[in-house]
């Protein structure tokens, strides 16, 4: 395996300045830049990323902590994430807290040791927590606002007032939400969003939860909302929506003849079942690559806090198919 001194030895230059055209390239006459950069290539030479955090500071890696890796909704993010680092030169290590609030500080604490920032999607932690995490390392929130963290929000509200508009159109007047976790940011406001409108257009929202935002959390909840006399159900997310139409099947019950069910994500499970989904696509890609660039630039910006103008809000978009018809009469 080639070192620094072959490079150096090879280019006819100093190890310093081999380091320096490889970590601060303005700092060297671009001639010289250009002729460490051949002999690096030559000699398929590597940095050595603890080596090179010593003398920049930076190790090189950003840190991902998801709640449950086992929903689609989460993979998609780090996707999206693991693709701008990449771009910007970095690695990326993950961590799966598996919904549990003191697993996801532990991850934080515990990567803050090995990354230069740590990207927190859907977090757990109160408020109080996750402002004593942003003391440990940068840190950027995607689905969860506080005003003195940077973060990356979906704007899942305005997508729920588009299933309002989509529902009433069909001639909906009485539609169930099944709520997903209390705590959780994007609850609040996919359940706002549906408040919203739903008093807007005088259409009478009953709502039930929280429920756990899986597929059994689904099968629990369709029954209730059955209960209710609803024509429409709304879920937290894909994951519910995909168990109230197994417990709809069940019964008998006929989506969308019968009950028209909304969902909330557009995971690649929503297109591919039967009857396809009607949701609200998120845009969980570009989030983590905005995510990216918000903790990118915390470490350039010594401003202080973090302003509403660090705050990134992306659009959602109802995406209509084949699980909402006008009710039975």
């Amino acid at each position: 395996m080639a070192t620094i001194h072959d490079v150096a030895r090879r280019a006819h230059v100093s190890v310093a300045t081999v380091s320096r055209a490889l970590s601060a390239p303005k700092l060297v006459r671009e001639s010289t830049r250009e002729r460490i950069v051949k002999a690096a290539k030559a000699l398929d030479y590597h940095p050595n990323r603890a080596a090179r955090s010593l003398i920049t500071g930076k190790t090189g890696n950003l840190g991902i902590v998801v709640p449950d890796l086992e929903n689609p909704f989460y993979p998609s993010v780090v996707r999206g994430v693991q693709a701008r680092a990449h771009q910007a030169g970095y690695a990326l290590l993950l961590g799966d807290s598996g919904e549990d609030p003191a697993a996801e500080q532990n991850l934080v604490h515990t990567m803050a040791k090995q990354v230069d920032g740590v990207i927190v999607c859907a977090p757990f932690s109160t408020n109080a927590q996750i402002t004593q995490l942003a003391q440990a390392a940068p840190l950027v929130l995607i689905n969860r606002r506080l005003p003195d963290v940077r973060g990356v929000l979906m704007d899942a509200a305005h997508g729920m007032r588009q299933v309002i508009d989509h529902l009433l159109a069909l001639g909906h007047r009485r539609c169930a939400y099944l709520g997903g976790p209390r705590s959780a940011w994007s609850n609040h406001e996919r359940s706002r969003g549906l408040r919203t409108a739903a008093r807007a257009h005088d259409v009478e929202l009953v709502e039930y939860g929280p429920f756990e935002p899986k597929f059994s959390g689904g099968i629990q909840a369709a029954d209730l909302a059955l209960a209710g006399n609803v024509s429409a159900i709304v879920a937290f997310n894909d994951l519910m929506a995909l168990g109230v139409l197994s417990r709809l099947a069940a019964r008998g019950i006929r989506v969308p003849d019968e009950v028209s069910v909304v969902g909330c994500d557009d995971v690649l499970y929503a297109a591919m079942c039967a009857p396809p989904l009607t949701t609200v696509a998120m845009p969980t890609e570009l989030a983590g690559r905005v995510a990216v660039d918000l903790l990118l630039a915390s470490r350039t910006d010594a401003s202080g806090p973090a302003s509403a103008a660090r705050h990134a809000r992306l659009q959602t978009q109802l995406i209509v198919r084949a699980t909402t018809a006008a009710p039975a009469r």
